[in-house]
């Protein structure tokens, strides 16, 4: 019949096609093994860099067309071939040689079995490898990073562990050693109380560009009231008064406030009692109060503020006793007065508006905000430091620049001595203000610095012997790899685990080459660092990218930790958002996923082991399981 010989001749056409592309894909593979020689540290390739260089040279070829002849006929498209693609490839080829009327080889399909499933164990195995016990319960493991109170706050450590923290990361970038060492040792004590195991990831800061040190503004404390459409009060500012000596300091607004703090003596601070009124003159020769709310310790009280105002050292507080029967009734004011302390000042800040310049210096010398005159032209540039001025040496103009990780955008006009003059770009409607300890990006320029700095190589002691895994940011190429690899050597530590942070975008141009050199260490993972690498290779990317860097992982069975603003709002103001869950569903593909710090951390890793254990039951990696469904 015309269809019968018509399919027989598809068939034999499929098999031929398919049959060259099986060995086109293995020419290719032995060119990249030799290609990728130099990174590998051993005799023997692995396993999975060998099925690696067998996907990369598959997705050299563009397959849509082969695979809907494939699909069309019932059989594997390649799609999920990623953890085995010659076992792949020769599964599809038996089936098809069959079809055309070869005899079946028992034989070989068992041998090709035998390949696909000893392939689909590897990245599992490997998990377990990196992550110890904690990939053996469950399939995702969970990482937090820790906050700078996890040094102090013991029952916080022992929380996180009940609600299934698997690995604790410490940002090298923050805090010091000896936060470090109790953030260790009450994690070590919450393990031993709860029997749960739980690993240490030290992060190496790394050679993060930043914004460098500002001027100082005045010493100034603005008090800020909160209120509503109509002029009412939300609510009142709340400020401590602080008698340990100290000096006094802004307090922290934004997702996590913290009240601001004022310097005091401790022997008029020791008259204070809850219900005391505190009368004062701001700057602005206001009449302002506070209200004694309680005693926080010996040396601090809470007081809070009804109206905003602005306090200088050396203002005069003034404890009122005209109540009856008030402790201080008769006293004079002299006893019952006190003068603010020393006061940190906070550092100035450069409003930036489109179109408008920013000098980014060489100097060391702290940054100068803009100068401009009473209409608000700009008159003088701001300036600010680059905390790594050898990085000017390797951009161009006509290159882009990203800062306050990506919120401002930037074209690079010129450099000169003083450094590199940047065009405001992109930046939201009436611009925003830039202020110091700022990410700096240059997507555009291979920047030479060193993968490790001299402090990298100090906390890396300090890593060794506290630490399970050890994270390495800003990876750029194999060669940072191999020097970290190198320094846990010369530590005698080459058992610890490395996990590459992919950040940047000379990252994703040599990401096969990281692979193979990390690969041949032992322990090795990667982690999708989106925040940074969103803004190198642009935001649009980030999705189709990030899909990719797990295909390759899966390909080279290489754990992956999915990182990065994971249920951001709800560790941050404890309300998730509709696309921040849809996120947390997909981390599911990753090996592991991690949360960043937050005072509602606990209730993110709650919804996070819901999410993903139901998720868990619908999908492995890209493939859709077919769990029953209620209707």
């Amino acid at each position: 019949m015309p269809g019968s010989q018509n399919t027989r001749q598809d068939l034999a056409r499929l098999l031929t096609d398919l049959q060259q592309l099986r060995a086109q894909v293995e020419t290719g593979q032995q060119m990249l093994l030799q290609e990728w020689h130099p990174w590998l540290e051993q005799a023997s390739c692995p396993a999975g860099i060998a099925n690696l260089a067998a996907y990369v040279s598959l997705r050299r070829h563009d397959l849509r067309d082969l695979q809907t002849r494939l699909t069309q006929l019932g059989l594997s498209s390649l799609g999920r071939s990623e953890s085995h693609v010659l076992a792949s490839l020769d599964a599809v080829l038996a089936v098809l040689r069959t079809l055309n009327g070869e005899p079946l080889s028992l034989a070989d399909l068992a041998r090709v079995g035998r390949s696909m499933q000893a392939e689909l164990q590897q990245l599992p195995a490997q998990t377990i490898q990196l992550f110890g016990r904690s990939a053996q319960k469950k399939v995702t493991v969970l990482m937090v990073t820790l906050p700078s109170e996890a040094a102090d706050d013991y029952d916080l450590l022992r929380d996180l562990l009940t609600a299934g923290m698997d690995c604790a990361r410490i940002n090298g970038a923050h805090d010091d050693i000896s936060q470090w060492q109790r953030m260790i040792d009450n994690l070590r004590q919450a393990s031993r109380e709860t029997g749960r195991h739980c690993l240490v990831l030290f992060d190496l800061a790394g050679p993060k560009l930043r914004t460098g040190a500002m001027n100082l503004l005045p010493p100034v404390l603005h008090v800020r009231i909160r209120r509503d459409d109509y002029g009412n009060v939300q609510q009142p500012a709340r400020i401590v008064l602080d008698s340990s000596g100290a000096p006094g300091q802004p307090g922290i607004n934004g997702l996590n406030p913290v009240p601001a703090r004022l310097a005091v003596s401790d022997a008029w601070l020791q008259l204070l009692a809850p219900g005391d009124c505190i009368r004062f003159h701001d700057l602005r020769k206001r009449k302002r109060e506070f209200v004694v709310e309680t005693r926080l310790d010996s040396h601090s009280v809470l007081v809070s503020c009804r109206d905003g105002a602005y306090l200088a050292p050396g203002t005069r507080l003034t404890i009122l006793a005209d109540q009856p029967d008030h402790k201080l009734s008769g006293r004079n004011e002299s006893d019952r007065s006190c003068l603010t302390g020393a006061f940190l000042a906070a550092p100035a800040r450069i409003q930036l508006r489109e179109q408008e310049t920013l000098l980014l210096t060489r100097s060391s010398v702290s940054g100068q905000p803009e100068q401009r005159d009473k209409t608000g032209k700009l008159l003088v540039p701001g300036r600010i430091p680059a905390s790594e001025p050898a990085a000017l040496d390797d951009i161009r103009p006509g290159q882009s620049a990203w800062l306050d990780d990506g919120r401002i955008g930037c074209l690079i006009e010129r450099i000169d001595a003083e450094g590199a003059w940047l065009r405001i770009t992109r930046i939201r409607p009436g611009g925003d203000k830039l202020g110091e300890d700022k990410g700096i990006n240059f997507p555009d320029s291979m920047l030479r610095i060193p993968a490790l700095t001299g402090k990298d190589m100090q906390d890396l002691d300090f890593a060794v012997k506290h630490a399970d895994l050890v994270g390495l940011s800003f990876v750029q190429r194999p060669q940072d790899i191999r020097q970290l690899q190198a320094e846990l050597a010369a530590r005698g530590a080459s058992h610890l685990g490395i996990i590459a942070k992919i950040e940047t975008r000379q990252a994703i141009e040599q990401f096969p080459q990281i692979m193979v050199q990390g690969s041949s260490h032992g322990r090795f993972g990667i982690m999708i660092a989106r925040g940074d690498l969103a803004v190198e290779t642009g935001f649009e990317r980030m999705a189709e990218l990030q899909e990719e860097l797990l295909w390759l992982c899966e390909a080279a069975h290489i754990p992956v930790v999915w990182a990065t603003q994971v249920l951001e709002n709800l560790v941050r103001q404890n309300q998730p958002s509709r696309a921040e869950i849809t996120d947390a569903a997909m981390s599911e593909r990753a090996e592991c996923v991690m949360l960043n710090k937050g005072p509602f951390v606990l209730q993110g890793m709650n919804l996070l082991n819901s999410i993903i254990t139901r998720m868990q039951s619908h999908q492995d990696k890209k493939t859709a399981c077919y769990r029953t469904l209620p209707w």
